[in-house]
């Protein structure tokens, strides 16, 4: 596999409807992905050689986004806006060129504006997810 431009990373937010359409979290410049599982140790005396045993599947789930950029778009500042002021655990799609696709419910832990004297406004996001969170591969359907 190539090597992917980290523009090409999306964030996608529902815009709360039914049937749900998704609108590009406007000017996103850095963001991160992150999924991880919490561990749970198994060890007991009796594990073999005293080597460390983990319970498979006992641990729980998560995904949290990070990212920073410039609002463009007055549609995608509202609808963040809407989801943080409101506390809604909004369904997000997060696109990965050439890995795929995760979506499900995510809610903003932390929204932040900033601004220099002779610069654009910028804003600092990160999410956390809420739910259960499904992966479609590319090339494959959720």
């Amino acid at each position: 596999m190539a090597g992917q431009r980290g523009r090409d990373v999306l964030i996608m937010i529902s815009d709360g409807g039914a049937p749900e359409t998704f609108v590009s979290v406007a000017g996103i410049r850095a963001r991160t992905i992150s999924l991880s599982a919490g561990l749970i140790d198994g060890t007991t005396a009796q594990s073999p050689q005293a080597w460390r045993e983990l319970i498979a599947g006992a641990g729980t789930k998560r995904a949290e986004v990070a990212g920073s950029g410039v609002f463009k778009d007055a549609a995608s500042d509202a609808r963040i806006r809407q989801a943080y002021f409101g506390g809604e655990a909004a369904s997000l799609r997060l696109v990965v060129p050439d890995f795929g696709v995760l979506v499900g419910p995510f809610v903003i832990s932390e929204l932040s504006y900033a601004g220099d004297h002779d610069g654009e406004a910028t804003f600092a996001i990160r999410l956390m997810s809420a739910g259960v969170i499904l992966f479609e591969a590319d090339g494959e359907e959720a």
